[in-house]
């Protein structure tokens, strides 16, 4: 799927040189955006039009403004992934997980065919393949009725068969990009696969979201340290379905 984005301005409009500019939010997302700049004009200025709640300049650049700018742009771009994994397709190598309330034997983390489906305890082989979740679950509910009165499926995605990571923010091209099988894929490698780095972005400041067993873990990579100083230590080695995310730079 194309992703397209609108380049993550965040703060700009908070230094001293854009002071003119209200930057937008960037976005990751299925359907194209633009940059919109609300410049000010003379008219503007002398007709002192200014949002009430608009802080005030000496404020509006604090440290603590622009920290909690980069964790809006950061919770956004992860709201905006977990919206493409609610309509992902189950494909071959997927790990589901299925539960019957209160049937336990029937219980199963069971991984998909690349004929595209798995088999049950009771109803055998159940089509799963380019399914969503939701139809997934009737699939499977649907075969259990001749065996359980009313059973209520739930199917979870445990792991994806196609591993992927998400590479946002400050680079030319945030998408999301297949993990080689043959190598590892470092923070590095993924920025470079995405484009690069803008020239807006802080690159020391670069964040690798990881969620693992239901808790979330954030690492921050130097990058410098690894293109400049090459100490390759430096640089993760990343996993299935991290989240790598550059914030721009405040000045």
């Amino acid at each position: 799927m194309p992703w397209t984005a609108i380049r993550p301005f965040l703060s700009r409009a908070l230094r001293p040189s854009h002071t003119a500019t209200v930057a937008a939010l960037a976005l990751l997302s299925g359907c194209s955006g633009v940059a919109v700049q609300l410049g000010s004009t003379p008219e503007s200025s002398q007709a002192g039009a200014r949002d009430a709640h608009a802080p005030p300049p000496e404020e509006a650049g604090t440290p603590e403004r622009l920290r909690a700018a980069e964790e809006t742009a950061i919770q956004s771009a992860l709201r905006l992934v977990e919206a493409k994994r609610a309509h992902y397709a189950i494909g071959p190598a997927d790990l589901l997980e299925i539960t019957v309330y209160q049937e336990p034997d029937l219980d199963r983390k069971v991984r998909v065919t690349p004929e595209g489906s798995i088999t049950l305890p009771l109803v055998g082989e159940v089509k799963v393949g380019g399914l969503g979740v939701a139809d997934a679950e009737r699939a499977v509910h649907q075969k259990l009725t001749r065996y359980v009165v009313e059973p209520h499926v739930s199917v979870f995605i445990r792991e994806y068969g196609n591993k992927q990571v998400y590479v946002l923010g400050e680079v030319h091209k945030p998408g999301s990009y297949a993990l080689p099988t043959e190598a590892p894929l470092t923070v590095v490698e993924a920025v470079a696969l995405a484009g690069g780095f803008t020239q807006f972005a802080s690159q020391n400041r670069t964040r690798v979201i990881r969620h693992r067993e239901g808790k979330s873990e954030t690492f921050v990579v130097e990058v410098t340290a690894v293109t400049r100083h090459g100490d390759k230590s430096r640089d993760l080695r990343l996993e299935p379905n991290d989240v790598v995310f550059v914030p721009e730079s405040f000045f």
